[in-house]
């Protein structure tokens, strides 16, 4: 669920407009990693696990490309998206028809336009407006992929977990390179940035209440399960996260049978 006018767009809307704003370097080594799927997960505001379709439709209707590219800090080539031709007419459409609307602001109107500020992108423009099309200063919602702000309901909930994982690692006063990695795989798979990271380890070292590695690791079960099935990528992470829990397979079916009669509603 995203809150603000952000709210009234599709996903696939999102999309178009990150990548109008975001694009991908035309024969080039590398891409930036707003780009890659995780980094278009946290920008758009959409769990990373419904990205790969959404993506996938727009590659079927001829609006996006794909390709393998290094990625600053990544070891290996992954997949990153741009948009095609026709792909950015569409996203240029899309984007003069919202920066024509009219907001509110400190008792005037003026168009959304006129309030962007040079080189803004338009997602980060769009995220000041709420549902009554009144601009604020502050954004009223913020991705994880940004230091600051409020995220929307689904990220929070990808914020509690990574708070809670760190929770268990600052246990016993310290963080190990295993845990590290660990810690390294989620937020990468959730696209957050490294500055909201570093809060939510403070938050969770000054609090010192590390959870069970069972209940961790059922949050994780239940916000893959979100809309009732799993994708490669959380498989591949629930098996890194088995393996370090020490949990065997009887242990995983019996939280996963637990995590499917409470699973989170999206």
């Amino acid at each position: 669920m995203v809150d603000g006018y952000l709210g009234s767009l599709t996903t696939e809307q999102r999309m178009l407009l990150h990548l109008l704003d975001h694009r991908l370097p035309e024969g080039e080594w590398e891409a930036p990693a707003a780009v890659t799927q995780a980094g278009i997960s946290a920008a758009v505001h959409v769990q990373r696990k419904h990205v790969p379709r959404t993506l996938k439709r727009l590659e079927e209707r001829g609006d996006i490309v794909k390709a393998k590219r290094h990625v600053p800090g990544g070891k290996q080539r992954r997949q990153v998206y741009g948009l095609s031709p026709t792909g950015r007419v569409t996203a240029e459409a899309l984007r003069n028809k919202i920066l024509a609307q009219a907001v509110r602001t400190d008792g005037n109107t003026q168009t959304l336009l006129e309030l962007r500020k040079g080189g803004q992108p338009t997602l980060d423009l769009i995220s000041h407006v709420d549902e009554g099309m009144n601009f604020h200063a502050q954004p009223v919602v913020s991705p994880v992929s940004n230091p600051e702000g409020v995220a929307s309901l689904d990220a929070q909930a990808g914020e509690n977990l990574v708070r809670r994982l760190f929770a268990r690692a600052w246990e016993d006063g310290k963080i190990t390179k295993d845990e590290q990695s660990l810690l390294q795989e989620v937020v990468e798979f959730l696209g957050m940035h490294p500055e909201r990271v570093r809060r939510l380890s403070n938050e969770a070292r000054r609090e010192q209440k590390a959870p069970p590695p069972e209940e961790i690791y059922m949050d994780m079960l239940r916000q893959a399960l979100i809309d009732g099935q799993l994708v490669d990528d959380e498989i591949a992470l629930l098996e890194t996260f088995r393996t370090a829990f020490g949990f065997d397979r009887l242990m995983h079916d019996k939280l996963l049978a637990e995590a499917k009669t409470s699973p989170l509603r999206s």
